[in-house]
């Protein structure tokens, strides 16, 4: 493994699985799947009568420790639920790496969540992460972003979700995301404010994979970690278009070499010419931040 990789912080979440927490024979397929995460799924995709069995499903999952070096999510009921209560208690007996909480509005829904695990003595390796998918979310989202900078904070992860939001503002779908980019943009921004990962949307049309892959190209071209997917057959176009290329990867260890190389006078200066391009250290650190991404990547795919 490189020497520029941080084990602590670097994360891949360029392809995050999200499958319904009643489906059985979908999670058992789930360690032989090259997504970087999965969210197991409480919430919308499961009716009420098979919420008890996906805790069931949820909990024998998370016993066998199936997904190694990958994230394991559990998505739950909103809090007006009756089954956020029942869905609380799962997490903290199930320890997952993060709790999704859906339909958040305000700052207040984070920190209560934080509360509550803090006071039930859930580690601290178990993370928020936030779905911004409500108008009240995302003229809230730098608010709820700066949860994830206080004191007992937990917040790690904004996921944007268009299908909730286009109900209730009544744009309609269209190939371009034209009326929702100023959405993505405002959530994208909040999170890199406050320093977290941030996940576009889901598509949808899970066959038609061109349009798959174009959604995914101008959500890296945002900024986008990566995509929530619902479909495995997402996986891989969502894995190769959330990463670097080999070009990008070739330019930033030529970055990293120029600022570290031994006894130059630029080791510690602020910005430094390379090949008639000036070059400032916050392209170092991104650079240093690319590698250690990329390195997890060859790493994976080695130990795949």
């Amino acid at each position: 493994m490189s020497l520029y990789t941080d084990p602590e912080s670097a994360r891949l979440r360029r392809s995050v699985l999200c499958l319904p927490a009643s489906n059985e024979r979908a999670i058992a397929k789930l360690s032989a799947l090259a997504m970087d995460a999965v969210i197991l799924d409480l919430e919308d995709s499961v009716a009420a009568t098979m919420k008890e069995q996906g805790r069931r499903n949820i909990r024998a999952f998370c016993q066998a420790r199936l997904l190694e070096r990958r994230e394991t999510i559990i998505r739950i009921n909103d809090t007006a639920s009756v089954h956020y209560a029942d869905d609380l208690r799962l997490v903290l007996e199930c320890e997952p790496d993060a709790v999704l909480l859906p339909k958040v509005r305000t700052h207040d829904d984070i920190l209560d969540l934080a509360t509550y695990l803090g006071e039930n003595d859930a580690p601290e390796s178990l993370r928020i992460w936030a779905m911004i998918e409500t108008p009240l979310a995302v003229l809230n989202a730098g608010p709820i972003a700066e949860t994830g900078r206080t004191s007992g904070g937990r917040l790690d992860c904004l996921v944007v979700g268009l299908n909730d939001l286009r109900k209730d503002t009544g744009v309609k779908p269209d190939p371009a995301r034209t009326f929702v980019t100023p959405w993505l943009m405002q959530v994208l921004l909040a999170g890199r404010a406050f320093g977290l990962a941030v996940l576009d949307s889901v598509s949808n049309d899970f066959k038609n994979l061109e349009s798959f892959e174009a959604e995914c190209a101008q959500g890296r071209a945002m900024g986008f970690d990566g995509k929530m997917l619902i479909h495995p057959a997402q996986i891989d176009a969502s894995n190769r278009l959330f990463q670097a290329s080999r070009d990008e990867i070739t330019e930033a260890q030529a970055i990293v070499a120029a600022f570290a190389t031994p006894g130059a006078e630029h080791v510690n200066a602020n910005a430094i010419s390379i090949d008639g391009r000036m070059v400032e250290r916050l392209h170092y650190e991104q650079a240093m931040a690319l590698i250690a991404k990329a390195d997890l990547i060859k790493t994976r795919n080695e130990t795949a």
